[in-house]
C-alpha cells in the first residue's frame, strides 16, 4: 500500500503559466522539481550542449589529459580497465576510440565478474607490467582499489583513476568521515571533497565523456566529433540509474536524438534482434531492453563480447553478436526468477521475514544475477535488501536500498565484519566469509534507525487533475518532460471518485488490466492498469464485494468508485491514436 502525498508548493501558477506560455500543470511539475526560474525551466526544457560544464573544473582531469597527450606523443602503451557493467563497457568504448582517434597505441582488459571480481586488482596490474604498459586508466572502478594502486606504484605504472563511485571512509570516534584515497598519478572523480566541479552525478562514463571532451579540444579534433560519443553515454547513463538532471539530462536528451540515427552497426542489430523501432527509442528502451542485454554479457559470461559488439563494422559479426546477447538475456531471466523464488521463500520461512535489513545467503544462486534479485525483493518488501551467494568458499554479493537508507554507509559502519565492500547509497557490493553473515546480519540491523513511516512507499501526486482535462495539447508538453528516470520522475496526477464500468484482462501472462473509466462528469476515458491485478481484485472484492468485481468483467453498472494516480499518454496501435489513462496505483 502506497502512502499518497501532494506536492502543494504556494506558487502564482495562473501568472507562471501565462509569462511562460505552458499549461498550469505543467508549471506544477517543474516547481515540484524545483525548477523555478526562467533560466532554469529554459535550460530543463531545452537542454543543449552549450550548458555542459567546462571539463577543465573536475580535478585532476586537465592533469589526466595532459599525462595522457604527453604519453601519445612518447609512444606510450596505454591500458584501459574498465567495469563488465554496462557502465563501465560503454566507458571502455568510448575512451578506447577516442585514445585510438588521437593516435594512442592502447587496448582494454575487463575483469570477469566471477573470476576476478570489481574493479582493477594486482593481478591485473602485473600483467600490464609484464606486457610493458606505461599508462593504465581505470573506467568505473578504481576509487577503492587500495592494494593494486600500492602494488602499480612500486611497478612503476603511471594510473589514471576515473570513477564516479563513492570514496571510502572511516567513522571516526567523533562520528566524523575520514576519506580515503587510493595512490594514482590522477584521481578523476566529481565525489572527490576537493572537487569543484558543479555537477556531481555524472555516471561512469560520464566522467569518461568530460575527459574526452578535453582530450579533443587540446588535440585539435572537431568538437562534434566529441560530442557524437554522448550517444554511447546516454546507455550507460539511464542504465546506472543516475539522476536524469543537470548534465546528465543533457546527454540522454541528446543522445536519444543521435542514437536514432547511429551508424553503429552492433548498437543497430541489438535494437533490431530486441524488435524494436530505433525511431523510437526511449529511455525505457535503454533501461529495460539494450541495457540489461549489454549487462548479461558480463553477467553469464565476459564482457567483451558487448565490446565487440560496439566495435565491429562488420553486419553479420554485429547479427551474431546480438543474437548471443539477447540469449544471454534470456538465460538471466531465467536464473532471476527461480533465484527470486528461493530468496523469498527463505525470508517468508525465517526470523529473516522480521528483519529491516534482509540478507539472505542462498549458495546455489549465480552469483550474477545477485544484485537483481536484492532489488527485486527490496522492491517488495520495501526494506534495505542484500543476496550473498557461494564464490569460492567466501559470501559474496550485492546489496540495493530505499531511498530512506544509505546501504553504503550501513556497510561502512560494519566493515571489520567484511572482506571487501563498495557502492553508494543505493546499490552496494560486498563479500564476507561466512561465519560472519549472522554477526553482519545482526550488527547492521542493530544500527537501522529509520522511523516506521519511512519505511511505507510513498506516491507523490503532483497535482490532482480531473481525467477529463486530459487533452493531446498536455501529452505533447508532458512529453517536453521527458526522458524520465531516477531523479525526473514521470509526472503523477490525481483524481477522485472515478468509476469503473468495464474491465478485460489482457496479455499472454494476464498481467495487463484495461479498463473503461467513468470521471465524476460522466465523461467515459480509456484506462490501462499494469500492476498486480490479482491484488486489485481482493482489494476490490473486499471494499465493495464479489458480485460488484463480477458485474466489472461482465460490463454491468455497478457501484466502484476509485481515486486514481494516473499519467495520461498516447497510445498508438494498428496505425490508429488515442488517448489512454495510464493507472499507477488506486484506492
Amino acid at each position: 500500500m502506497y502512502r499518497w502525498t501532494l506536492k502543494n508548493r504556494k506558487v502564482d501558477y495562473k501568472n507562471m503559466s501565462s509569462q511562460l506560455r505552458i499549461s498550469q500543470e505543467v508549471c506544477r511539475v517543474l516547481v515540484n522539481r524545483n525548477i523555478t526560474s526562467r533560466q532554469s525551466i529554459k535550460e530543463y526544457l531545452h537542454p543543449t550542449f552549450e550548458n555542459l560544464h567546462d571539463p577543465r573544473l573536475m580535478l585532476d582531469l586537465e592533469k589526466s589529459v595532459n599525462a595522457i597527450i604527453q604519453g601519445i606523443q612518447e609512444n606510450k602503451l596505454f591500458r584501459i580497465v574498465s567495469d563488465y557493467d554496462v557502465d563501465g563497457v560503454i566507458s571502455c568504448y568510448t575512451l578506447y576510440k577516442a585514445l585510438s582517434r588521437c593516435g594512442a597505441r592502447t587496448d582494454y582488459v575487463i575483469p570477469h565478474r566471477v573470476y576476478d571480481g570489481y574493479g582493477i586488482n594486482e593481478r591485473i596490474v602485473r600483467d600490464a607490467k609484464e606486457d610493458g604498459i606505461d599508462i593504465l586508466i581505470t573506467c568505473d572502478n578504481g576509487i577503492s582499489a587500495f592494494d593494486a594502486m600500492e602494488l602499480a606504484s612500486e611497478l612503476g605504472l603511471i594510473v589514471i583513476i576515473t570513477d564516479h563511485h563513492q570514496l571510502s571512509y572511516e567513522v571516526l570516534e567523533d562520528g566524523s568521515k575520514e576519506y580515503r584515497k587510493p595512490k594514482a598519478y590522477a584521481i578523476v572523480n566529481p565525489h572527490q571533497e576537493d572537487c569543484k566541479y558543479p555537477f556531481k552525478s555524472l555516471c561512469g562514463a560520464g566522467v569518461v565523456f568530460k575527459m574526452i571532451q578535453l582530450l579533443y579540444e587540446l588535440m585539435n579534433l572537431p568538437k562534434a566529433e566529441a560530442l557524437d560519443f554522448v550517444q554511447y553515454t546516454s546507455v550507460a547513463t539511464v542504465c546506472d540509474i543516475v539522476d536524469l538532471v543537470g548534465e546528465n539530462r543533457i546527454i540522454v536528451k541528446n543522445g536519444l536524438e543521435l542514437l536514432k540515427s547511429t551508424e553503429n552497426v552492433g548498437l543497430k542489430e541489438l535494437i533490431k534482434v530486441n524488435n524494436q523501432d530505433i525511431q523510437k527509442i526511449s529511455a525505457y528502451t535503454l533501461g529495460f531492453i539494450i541495457g540489461p542485454c549489454i549487462n548479461a554479457a558480463g553477467r553469464l559470461d565476459s564482457s567483451d563480447i558487448a565490446v565487440e559488439l560496439l566495435m565491429t563494422y562488420d553486419e553479420d559479426e554485429a547479427k551474431a553478436i546480438a543474437s548471443e546477447l539477447y540469449q544471454f538475456n534470456y538465460e538471466r531471466k531465467e536464473l532471476t526468477e527461480s533465484g527470486l523464488e528461493k530468496v523469498i521463500f527463505e525470508i517468508e520461512n525465517s526470523q529473516i521475514k522480521d528483519d529491516k535489513i534482509k540478507i539472505i545467503f542462498q549458495e546455489d544462486i549465480h552469483e550474477s544475477v545477485a544484485g537483481i534479485i536484492a532489488g527485486r525483493v527490496k522492491d517488495i518488501y520495501h526494506l534495505p535488501t542484500i543476496v550473498l551467494t557461494d564464490s569460492e568458499g567466501v559470501a559474496k554479493g550485492s546489496g540495493r536500498s530505499i531511498e530512506a537508507y544509505n546501504i553504503y554507509e550501513g556497510l561502512s559502519y560494519c566493515r571489520e565484519l567484511l572482506e571487501k565492500f563498495g557502492g553508494h547509497s543505493m546499490a552496494a557490493g560486498l563479500s564476507v566469509q561466512k561465519s560472519n553473515i549472522q554477526a553482519l546480519r545482526q550488527k547492521i540491523n542493530e544500527q537501522f534507525d529509520i522511523d516506521e513511516e519511512e519505511l511505507i512507499p510513498k506516491l507523490c501526486i503532483d497535482a490532482f487533475m480531473s481525467i477529463d482535462q486530459v487533452n493531446l495539447a498536455l501529452i505533447n508538453e508532458l512529453e517536453f518532460l521527458e526522458p524520465f528516470g531516477k531523479g525526473n520522475s514521470k509526472p503523477v496526477f490525481g483524481d477522485k471518485n472515478i468509476g469503473l464500468i468495464k474491465g478485460r484482462i489482457l496479455g499472454e501472462k494476464g498481467n495487463v488490466l484495461s479498463l473503461k473509466l467513468v470521471s465524476s462528469n460522466k465523461e467515459l476515458h480509456d484506462g490501462i492498469f499494469f500492476g498486480d491485478i490479482e491484488k486489485f481484485n481482493e482489494y476490490i472484492e473486499e471494499k465493495f464485494g464479489r458480485s460488484e468485481l463480477d458485474k466489472l468483467y461482465n460490463g454491468m453498472n455497478n457501484h466502484i468508485l476509485l481515486d486514481m494516480a494516473y499519467y495520461p499518454k498516447l497510445n498508438s496501435y494498428n496505425g490508429n491514436e488515442k488517448i489512454q489513462i495510464n493507472i499507477l496505483h488506486m484506492k
